[in-house]
């Protein structure tokens, strides 16, 4: 009979079996030093039926193989149902009015974010203005607010003045009901790669967000929440990787406590921006923030010589401060597929 770890690993394999090795891959198979011939131009051709098609369960099939950059931008829309139309645009028009007329404290809060993480990062800080056109509206955005009835979480609410603890006159603030903290940006910088237009950015985002990004940041019990994406981390760690785990134990370093920062920002911010979108195409691909996980624990058994030679925590945790030059797709597919 199959331990529960194991059957956990089968499942997932099974799960992202369009992932295994003997499957060509955007972002492996395209490299320019193999043929275009090959895979790419075959790839570039079904991507542009899929789009013609414009069925959204069919964008969502493609993407599991990853989806080539030049296509990527609408295989997203398609993917996630966003089609902006004048309705759309005069929304988002009014959003921006609203953040004009009404300064909020998160607005501070939103300022000093970018500032400290997408400014200060080479890849994201041509993009400020862009991430401020998205964040400062979303901060606005009550329809925002419909992502609470997939979750355990309530929105914080505040009180009109003089009128505290009387429930008739209490308002949700900020008015999306979320509050960014550090980092919140990096959930939008990489996709000022895909989007030009600060309007389809904007929606792109909210979409994400509300399917995906919310569940990173709150507390919950469902299957795709940051503490099962976490349970999921050490359970995989542990089971592939049983000398490792002992040994960062040993040395009290937790390896948790390493990956935590990457799931939390869905790595975005840590690997390459191109390697991000690689990442992010598999979420929408498989419905599913679990591929965070995997990756996290194939990044740690990438670097497990490495570690298993280092003596205390912080040792461990300079091993892997810098994971920028490592490729998504071989990683996942080393870890899930190699045995």
């Amino acid at each position: 009979m199959l331990s529960k770890t194991t059957k956990l690993y089968v499942d997932l394999r099974l799960r992202f079996n369009e992932m295994s090795i003997n499957q060509c891959q955007t972002g492996v198979d395209d490299n320019p030093d193999i043929p275009p011939e090959l895979f790419d131009n075959d790839r570039s051709k079904l991507a542009k039926k899929v789009l013609n098609n414009k069925h959204s369960p069919l964008s969502q099939e493609f993407l599991k193989k990853g989806a080539p950059p030049g296509v990527r931008a609408e295989l997203w829309r398609q993917t996630l149902g966003v089609e902006v139309d004048q309705i759309d645009q005069l929304y988002y028009e009014q959003l921006k009015s609203y953040v004009v007329q009404h300064d909020l404290l998160v607005d501070s809060l939103i300022y000093k974010d970018v500032k400290l993480t997408a400014t200060n990062d080479d890849q994201y800080f041509v993009f400020e203005d862009y991430i401020y056109q998205v964040l400062f509206p979303f901060s606005r955005d009550t329809q925002v607010l419909d992502h609470f009835k997939h979750s355990s979480a309530n929105p914080p609410k505040s009180y009109i003045r003089g009128k505290l603890g009387v429930e008739e006159f209490a308002v949700h603030y900020p008015p999306n009901g979320v509050i960014p903290f550090h980092g919140f940006a990096m959930y939008v910088a990489p996709l000022c790669y895909i989007y030009d237009d600060p309007v389809v950015l904007y929606y792109v985002f909210r979409e994400l967000y509300m399917r995906y990004f919310f569940r990173l940041h709150q507390i919950s019990s469902h299957p795709q929440s940051i503490v099962s994406l976490c349970l999921l981390f050490e359970s995989l760690l542990q089971s592939q990787e049983p000398q490792l785990f002992l040994h960062l134990k040993t040395i009290q370093a937790q390896p948790l406590r390493i990956a935590f920062k990457w799931l939390i920002r869905a790595f975005s911010g840590y690997l390459d921006s191109e390697q991000v979108l690689l990442l992010w195409d598999r979420v929408l691909a498989y419905n599913s923030l679990e591929i965070l996980a995997v990756l996290a624990v194939a990044i740690f058994s990438f670097r497990k010589t490495n570690l298993l030679q280092v003596g205390t925590a912080s040792a461990a945790e300079g091993v892997l401060a810098d994971i920028t030059t490592l490729k998504v797709v071989p990683l996942i597919q080393l870890s899930l597929f190699s045995t």
